[in-house]
């Protein structure tokens, strides 16, 4: 069984004379304790030195990627093609895989090897013997340098500094432009105070100073390639009977210095702007298209990179700069912020002062993800933004509107749309409501059709007489009953009345 080792000096193979001692993990560090312990359980077959530092930055570089390295795969193939059936320690398991794919040799990762790496590393002095300890620390020196400035050549980090740095000095220039700007007026303001009032742009204010110098020129100064033909009147109507104090030459010269180093400034601002929006439109186009090159930038600068950015999520780039204010309302438990430097995107900017929390949510969320898309993806495109851009706009109109957005059909929803809704109902008079009783009423064409419908009231009347005659019939039975008792009695006075009750009964029949 094989060892592979790799220094700064070259790749050392170190045969293992006794493969029980990698089971004991535990105690294997008692095995190096001293060099001739760990000689008598590793034996150097071959050690492969590199020629120079450039062969051991790629052979550095090959392991980092897991790749295998030229000089290893020929070290390899000398050794190791007598043993065929023989394993390999390997210490990274991305290069155990690739020798094995390439070379079709069994080779072990486990925490066993790495141990026995951790104890060859106390122990290499002894172990590879025949080589300085002088000349590895220098070339452990010039590796370390080497692979550093590699690593800082090509780490997807560092490419967006250029920006981070280019937006810093952006906004430190136009502070500085700002300082000058208030000194130049200030100062000449004591000379021609009506002057500051008249030319509102600053580089026209200073590049009217640098020509004319004091006020007494302007009558005779031709100022038609800075000035409208309207203020260059106004300006030199001001300059007759200006209240200012009069100045000297040298106090005029010292003035146009800085009047130079503000044009000079301002010069480079613009230069350094546009490089600013070169290098955002090739680093980060969809989020360049959402926020702008300037809010963009700054976002960057302030998460540090755009891999720190891409990894913030949405509600953190929303209040990103915001951070004092932030902490100030969790402290007093009051209401959060909305919005950090997104605020200053031309979005947000459109929107209405209740709508610009929505709106800097939403542009959040669609930043967020076209960071992650610029920062992880393959292709530099900025069709996502664009797309994006077109959903937002179309968002803020409706907002700015009043519409609601439906967004979803659920009973919950529906009631909450319909609160907006104003219903127009119309109600009608019907005289029909006012009869109580149920009987409808007929129309003359109906009656003139239908006559015999007529019979229908006198019908309930004659049902009516009929139950009167009944009751009537059972009296009169009643009656008769009587009378025929009263008639079978003895007594003779009562013999006439019968014949009465006969003839009233035939009157009534």
């Amino acid at each position: 069984m094989f060892v592979l080792y790799e220094t700064p000096a070259g790749y050392a193979i170190f045969k293992l004379l006794d493969e029980k001692k990698l089971e004991q993990v535990d105690n294997l560090y008692q095995e190096f304790e001293t060099p001739e312990k760990a000689n008598k359980l590793l034996k150097l077959k071959h050690f492969e030195k590199f020629n120079d530092t450039t062969e051991a930055l790629a052979a550095a570089t090959a392991a980092v990627e897991g790749k295998v390295a030229k000089p290893l795969k020929k070290t390899l193939k000398k050794i190791l093609v007598d043993d065929v059936q023989s394993s390999l320690l390997v210490a990274d398991a991305k290069l155990g895989t690739a020798i094995k794919d390439k070379l079709s040799v069994q080779c072990v990762y486990n925490t066993g090897v790495q141990e026995l790496m951790r104890c060859i590393r106390q122990q290499a002095d002894s172990l590879l013997g025949g080589l300085p300890k002088r000349e590895m620390t220098a070339m452990a020196l010039g590796l370390a340098h080497s692979l550093s400035r590699y690593k800082l050549k090509f780490s997807p980090d560092k490419i967006d500094t250029m920006i981070v740095q280019a937006q810093c000095l952006l906004d430190d220039l136009d502070k500085e432009l700002n300082n000058y700007m208030m000194r130049a007026r200030e100062w000449y303001g004591w000379h021609f105070p009506e002057l500051g009032k008249i030319i509102t742009d600053n580089i026209a204010f200073v590049k009217t100073i640098k020509l004319v110098g004091t006020r007494d020129n302007m009558a005779t100064s031709d100022l038609s390639d800075i000035l409208p033909e309207d203020v260059e009147e106004k300006v030199k109507e001001a300059a007759e009977i200006s209240m200012g104090t009069e100045i000297s030459e040298e106090d005029v010269l010292n003035i146009q210095c800085l009047c130079d180093e503000i044009i000079s400034i301002n010069d480079y601002r613009t230069h350094l702007y546009d490089y600013l929006k070169a290098r955002m439109m090739a680093m980060a186009p969809n989020l360049t298209v959402l926020v702008g090159d300037t809010v963009g930038a700054r976002l960057i600068a302030h998460a540090g990179s755009l891999i720190n950015l891409a990894k913030h999520p949405s509600s953190t780039v929303q209040i990103l700069g915001a951070e004092k204010a932030l902490f100030r309302a969790l402290k007093t438990k009051k209401d959060t912020p909305k919005y950090g430097l997104i605020y200053h995107a031309q979005l947000v900017g459109q929107a209405s002062q209740k709508n610009k929390g929505k709106m800097s949510r939403s542009l959040a969320a669609k930043a967020s993800l076209a960071t992650r898309v610029d920062a992880f993806g393959e292709e530099a495109t900025f069709e996502l933004g664009a797309a994006h851009k077109v959903k937002l706009e179309s968002r803020l109109r409706l907002l700015e509107e009043g519409n609601l957005r439906k967004l979803s059909g659920t009973g919950k929803a529906k009631a909450k749309f319909e609160k907006y809704q104003a219903k127009s109902e119309v109600f009608t008079y019907q005289p029909e409501a006012d009869n109580t009783l149920n009987v409808k009423k007929r129309k003359h064409s109906e009656s003139e059709q239908t006559p015999v419908k007529k019979e229908e009231a006198p019908v309930e009347e004659d049902a009516e007489v009929k139950s009167e005659k009944k009751m009537k019939k059972k009296k009169k039975q009643k009656d008769e009953e009587e009378a025929v008792e009263e008639a079978a009695a003895p007594e003779p006075e009562e013999q006439p009345t019968p014949a009465k009750k006969k003839k009233k009964s035939k009157h009534q029949e």
